[in-house]
């Protein structure tokens, strides 16, 4: 262990950021697989609803990747007005 608390310290900070920067790309790796596995299980015809519970993901994210992929997506409904009856 250096004798310089600065050396400590910059020894430390450098594992932070060798730590830091592996994290991002294992989460990215697996951000990529999850959207792989969404997109497999979306082609199965499982609910979609189901899937993105699983995945953890919002509406947004999962009919985002959807669009990406070709996959057919709905349009979404338009917001009812005050005082339009159903």
């Amino acid at each position: 262990m250096p004798a310089i608390p600065e050396e400590a310290q910059a020894a430390a900070l450098r594992a932070v950021s060798e730590i830091s920067l592996r994290r991002t790309e294992v989460i990215a790796q697996l951000d990529r697989e999850l959207r792989e596995a969404t997109l497999a299980a979306v082609r199965t015809g499982a609910p979609r609803s189901r899937i993105r519970a699983l995945a953890g993901i919002s509406p947004n994210t999962l009919y985002a990747w959807l669009a990406e992929a070709g996959i057919e997506v709905r349009a979404k409904a338009q917001p009812k007005k005050k005082g339009d009856s159903a």
